[in-house]
């Protein structure tokens, strides 16, 4: 499949740590914590759940949307 276009990234960060899972559930893999303070780019955010990606490897997953915060960096 081929996208016709892709999402920009919201910039935002972690108001507090937060995990970031496999799949937008508390039961899915633990794919890494992220510390509160660190950038999240946010591809997505639905049901209570935000999608994208963060840390220096750009690990991909779903983290609470409740534990997001808009970033003031541009």
């Amino acid at each position: 499949m081929i996208a016709s276009h892709y999402a920009e990234p919201a910039d935002r960060i972690t108001a507090r740590p937060v995990v970031l899972r496999s799949a937008p559930s508390n039961d899915a893999e633990s794919l890494t914590e992220i510390a509160a303070g660190a950038p999240f780019l946010m591809l997505d955010d639905s049901l209570g759940w935000a999608w994208g990606y963060a840390g220096a490897e750009r690990r991909v997953g779903y983290v609470e949307s409740s534990a997001l915060e808009e970033s003031t960096e541009h």
